[in-house]
Parts: structure tokens; sequence; C-alpha cells
């Protein structure tokens, strides 16, 4: 078993170029020394379509886990942008609860403990407070259903005003009130709001079970920032004060490194160069790697 004083720290599935299958996946994470991958479930109908897969699909799935030694411990359930449990529209919603309901099935059957939720009321249409509400009534829905199958929600702090800081989740918390109900930040978005990333962390730090790791630009009068595809270390984010904060606070949960694949042929390069620079800056704020 790994040191506890030292650090886990998982690939996103689309930091690969999507043609690869999962054996080829999780080894490509194994070889470059990560401890776990996160499977990503998102508005292409073909990532959804894995929710429906048969038992021979998840158990070759499993397999490919078990051979690589590689974990899949998490979800990311962004499909929620397509269909948000906000929705004006009724069909909208049951959408969205087909799809929770389906995730966490799969999540059962592949051994997923926890499940990231994108923190949008709504995308494509306009939020107000009947989105907001709307929001509030599926979260303590799906809440209900993840405490019964013993799987984690965790909201994402995202790119858009509604779900920008741990704050704005703490309102959501309070409401729900429940041990399934968490938050996952990402570091990225935090900063690019302009958020004390520092005062956020301490606020969430007993209920933040997972990280990204991402850098992004500031979200400025007439800037709208950048949210993704922002090279490490040329963006807003510090991360080695936001390492020695989390050290401070003494969190252990683990980390994710969220890129994605350029498909230029060396995307393996880009992941192992990025890997090791975070792992410098974690050096910097005194984690161990």
């Amino acid at each position: 078993m790994q040191a506890t004083n030292t650090v886990c720290l998982g690939l996103y599935e689309k930091a690969l170029p999507a043609q690869l299958d999962w054996a080829q996946r999780l080894d490509i994470a194994s070889e470059l020394g990560f401890q776990f991958m996160e499977i990503s479930i998102d508005e292409q109908p073909e990532r959804q379509q894995r929710l429906d897969w048969d038992r021979q699909q998840r158990l070759a799935l499993l397999n490919a886990r078990f051979d690589s030694g590689i974990a899949l411990p998490s979800m990311c359930l962004s499909a929620h942008r397509r269909y948000p449990f906000g929705s004006s529209d009724a069909a909208t919603r049951q959408q969205a609860r087909t799809l929770m309901d389906k995730a966490l099935n799969f999540a059962v059957d592949i051994g997923i403990r926890n499940i990231q939720l994108a923190g949008y009321d709504v995308y494509y249409e306009s939020s107000d407070r009947h989105t907001r509400e709307r929001f509030m009534e599926g979260m303590q829905w799906a809440v209900a259903l993840a405490a019964k199958a013993q799987v984690m929600l965790s909201v994402e702090i995202m790119d858009t005003p509604f779900m920008n800081s741990i704050s704005k989740w703490r309102e959501f918390a309070r409401q729900i009130a429940s041990p399934w109900f968490t938050v996952y930040p990402d570091i990225g978005n935090l900063s690019a709001w302009g958020n004390d990333v520092a005062y956020e962390l301490e606020q969430g730090i007993d209920q933040i079970t997972a990280i990204h790791l991402k850098d992004t630009l500031p979200v400025a009068p007439g800037a709208a920032g950048m949210f993704r595809d922002v090279p490490f270390g040329s963006g807003c984010v510090d991360f080695a004060h936001t390492f020695s904060v989390l050290n401070r606070l003494k969190y252990r949960g683990p980390f994710l490194l969220e890129m994605w694949a350029r498909n230029d042929g060396e995307d393996k390069q880009h992941i192992a160069q990025a890997k090791h620079w975070i792992e410098q800056q974690m050096k910097m704020g005194g984690i161990a790697c």
C-alpha cells in the first residue's frame, strides 16, 4: 500500500486519444507512473453508451483494470451539461435522472466510488431562480439514490458563475446535509474566477473528495478567461502555494491531472512532461511524490 504521506495522482481519460481501447489507456497510465484513471461520461453519445454496456463489456473493462494494476475509482459525469437537472424542459430533466441512475449502476459494477457532477444548473439555457430550484431538487433526488448505492457524488467547481467557488457549493451542501454530497474542486477554475484559493480550500477541506489539476487564464473585465488547454505554468494558478495550503490542511485525497489529447502523436510525452512539472510544484509545496 502507498505510504499515507505520498500523493495519489491520477490521469484523466481525455488526456489520451479517444481511439485507444481501455487496455491501452490503462497500460499507458501505468507506464507513466499514475495510480488511477478517471473515466469520462460526457456529452458524446459514444461515451454515454458505456452506461448501457452488457456484462461482457463491463467484465472486459474490469479485466483490463486488473491486468494493468491501475484503479478506476472515479467518473467524470459531465453529460449533465447537455441534460441538466435545472432545465425548464421536463423531458430533459428526466434524461438527467436516467443518466444518473445508469451511472450509479455502472459505478457499482465497475467499482467506481466517486462520481463527479458538473456544477451547472443549466448550460445551454438561461439561469434563474427556477433553474436553481430545479437543480436543488435534482441533487436531493440524486443524493438519496447515491446513498443507497454507497457511491459518493462530488460537485465540481465550474467555469460558469453558478458554481464557481466552494463557498457557493456549501450553500447547497447545508441544505442537502448528506455525507454522500461532497465537493471536487478544480484548482484552475477556482483560480480563474479570482477566488481566494486558500480561503476556499479551508472552507471545504472536510468535504473535499478529490482535486482536479489544470492551469487557466483569469476571468477579467473584457476577458472571458480560458478554462482548458492552458499549458501548465503559463496560466494564473499558483500551484506551489496551493499545494502548500493543502499540505497545511493535511489533505490526503487524490489529485487528478486534467489534460486533453492533442492527437499529434506525442500525447504520452505531453503527459509525462506535465506530470513531472506538477510533481516539482508539489515538492515545492511540501507534498511528497
